[in-house]
């Protein structure tokens, strides 16, 4: 019953976006070095999470509606667009922009932790369980 709760879902979604986002710049810092190599980075949550905010009618359960797909699908990986960093072999990869976005992927995943864990507390003291 709990885990159909709309912020668990969201908190949830964004988690796995930042892993998966963290684990593309890993690919990316991994071939920081190798010829021709492209950085790749994925779409944002909010482009994501974005198809199933409609301003029609809502589907509250499986079945409802014939939702297919769920909120927390993760976006696939893409090339991205970062003009001016390309080496000399055709390397794409700046390892001052791969920390950036490291930081910015870990603090999306703090922000996914930190609501998870406000909304279950909300939800234990609504419950009278501190």
């Amino acid at each position: 019953m709990f885990d159909k709760l709309e912020i668990f879902r969201m908190s949830q979604g964004l988690a796995m976006h930042a892993a998966k986002r963290q684990s593309t710049i890993a690919q990316n810092v991994a071939n920081a070095d190798t010829p021709g190599y492209r950085a790749r980075d994925i779409a944002s949550f909010a482009e994501t999470y974005a198809p199933l905010a409609t301003d029609g009618m809502r589907a509250t359960r499986a079945g409802h509606l014939n939702v297919t797909s769920g909120p927390h699908e993760v976006a696939q990986a893409r090339e991205a667009l970062r003009p001016g960093a390309v080496s000399p072999n055709g390397n794409t990869v700046s390892l001052e922009t791969e920390v950036m976005a490291s930081a910015s992927a870990k603090g999306d995943y703090d922000l996914a932790l930190g609501v998870y864990q406000s909304s279950l507390r909300i939800m234990r003291a609504s419950l009278g369980k501190q």
